[in-house]
């Protein structure tokens, strides 16, 4: 069993940087892959970056590749996305997962799921 709560959203410009945290209860945090997703309004949920266990291995989305960096720290239960250059095509509810063992980029493949973060960037 594991509990997720996403943080640090909120209101940006175009060009600025958010660093969102989701902070994991559970012992087992080590044995889950980790993901974010987004889903902006009147949209589906779509994959955006992934963590492997160790944070090793990584995965992203072409429209985040370069921009957004997904990392763990595995002390503090904790998996971070660092988004900088931020565009307002980037707006949407910002939601983390939580997959065992492996990570996938399909929305419907995670175990545990966050109850998302708001990000909105304005032109």
């Amino acid at each position: 069993q594991v509990q997720l709560v996403e943080s640090g959203g909120g209101l940006v410009q175009a060009g600025d940087s958010l660093r969102l945290s989701c902070a994991a209860s559970g012992p087992t945090f080590r044995n889950y892959a980790m993901g974010w997703f987004r889903q902006a309004p009147g949209k589906e949920r779509d994959f955006v970056a992934a963590i492997g266990l160790n944070g090793g291995s990584t995965a992203y989305a072409d429209s985040v590749k370069g921009r957004f960096t997904i990392s763990r720290d595995n002390a503090k239960s904790t998996v971070y996305l660092q988004m900088n250059t931020l565009k307002p095509e980037d707006t949407a509810v910002y939601y983390c997962a939580a997959r065992r063992l492996f990570y996938t980029t399909n929305t419907y493949g995670y175990d545990y799921w966050g109850q998302g973060t708001q990000v909105a960037v304005s032109s």
